[in-house]
């Protein structure tokens, strides 16, 4: 069976036919190793069953992609529109987020049959249209969905495994990350004065909510050269910060009581310890620190005497840095330490509300619906992380969640003013 690094890796040389074999390959892969019931449970409302992700993400191609491109194409099933819309109000209702756990039905083979036929639908339709600029846009567009559901699935999956007494891995075999000891933590001089961030698209893809470039002013400032380390938010824990309500916005500290939040999502009482993909294994104090919600960052970054970088300033610093760091490629799906990197191991939470750029606008149909009508009440993060595919990552790359958050890979990065 191949790896996810076997999987997912594309040299950059591969057609669109070959690319979309790829991307949908992969996410089938990632399934290998659950159980049909596993794919069916959904923990809270926020988490989407591992069956519906896969259901979905192929309601996309045959929805966007056969549907509009395809005038001779029919529906799988007609039913289905309804049960794998997601948000798209333009097209039709929906069942509701909260009871995607409900559906038994299609099963998980009736599922992979849906796969399987709109994907040799839509590599027909490729190789009947190799010219046509527009249907190959909208395909890749659903294949950077997919890798967005890919990650998603990950970490849905997660919460589902770690609400069961048995705390089963979704991957015993996965590769532990070597730890290479704490560095001091270092600062990096900020750019400052007007720069440009954002793009304007081009040959590369870009969602629309990157766009369009445009300049910010930016204050001096430092930038801390790392994420933020197991170890170091365990003092945080250590010292009390969690009953100190001075370190809190008033929104973080309400959630703090209301949940009862302690220490990150999946550590245990002891601190000593945290859930993964890969069963219960011991912290690894030089890793970043993941699953903390933007306002745990807030509050930590308070405790330390810095802040959160704007999300401008982690761009113009990310675009002096390669984009490398631990993904999903590299099968550990876990943050691993290191140093210096901007991309992968864990979402950076900024100091910015996801909101539209001076120009916006969104793309045009029901597809606008993809980012647009999000930028409100959300907080901008990062970078990526360790379930990210690295194709799928880009410096420009902006993705959004609510501030009480806590089941995605979430770190910090520290900033300070000058």
């Amino acid at each position: 069976m191949a790896t996810p690094a076997q999987t997912v890796r594309d040299d950059g040389d591969l057609t669109l036919s070959q690319r979309y074999a790829l991307v949908r390959n992969t996410t089938l892969e990632l399934t290998r190793t659950l159980a049909p019931e596993d794919t069916v449970v959904q923990s809270m409302p926020d988490v989407s069953p591992t069956k519906w992700h896969l259901a979905h993400v192929t309601w996309f191609f045959e929805h966007f992609v056969l549907q509009h491109f395809d005038a001779a194409y029919q529906c799988y099933e007609d039913d289905w529109h309804y049960l794998f819309n997601s948000y798209y109000y333009s097209v039709g209702q929906m069942h509701a987020r909260p009871q995607r756990g409900l559906l038994s039905r299609p099963t998980f083979d009736e599922v992979c049959a849906f796969r399987a036929h709109v994907d040799n639908a839509v590599i027909l339709l490729i190789e009947r249209n190799p010219e046509n600029a527009e249907l190959h846009d909208r395909i890749e567009l659903g294949l950077h969905h997919e890798q967005q559901h890919q990650e998603l699935l990950l970490t849905d999956i997660k919460h589902v495994l770690s609400c069961n007494p048995l705390q089963p891995a979704m991957r015993p075999e996965l590769p532990r990350p070597e730890s290479s000891g704490t560095t001091a933590l270092g600062w990096m001089k900020g750019k400052s004065g007007v720069h440009a961030i954002g793009t304007n698209g081009g040959k590369t893809f870009c969602f629309d909510n990157e766009t369009p470039r445009h300049d910010v002013l930016l204050q001096p400032h430092a930038i801390a050269d790392r994420l933020i380390t197991n170890g170091e938010y365990r003092d945080f824990v250590q010292s009390g910060a969690y009953t100190e309500s001075q370190l809190w916005l008033s929104d973080g500290w309400a959630a703090v009581n209301q949940h009862g939040w302690q220490r990150p999502l999946y550590w245990n009482e002891a601190l000593d310890a945290e859930f993964t993909l890969g069963g219960t294994r011991e912290l690894d104090i030089n890793a970043p620190v993941t699953h903390i919600s933007y306002y745990e960052a807030d509050a930590f970054a308070r405790w330390a005497g810095a802040r959160l970088p704007t999300e401008a300033e982690w761009e113009v610093a990310s675009l002096e840095a390669d984009c490398r760091g631990n993904f999903m490629d590299d099968a550990y799906w876990q943050p691993r330490s290191g140093k210096g990197q901007f991309f992968g191991d864990c979402w950076e939470w900024t100091a910015s509300p996801y909101a539209a750029y001076p120009g916006f606008k969104p793309l045009a149909g029901s597809l606008g619906e993809y980012n647009g009508k999000f930028m409100c009440n959300q907080v901008t993060v990062r970078g990526g992380s360790c379930v990210t595919a690295r194709d799928h990552i880009r410096a420009t790359y902006r993705s959004f969640f609510y501030p009480g958050a806590r089941w995605q890979y979430f770190g910090l990065r520290l900033a300070r003013d000058a």
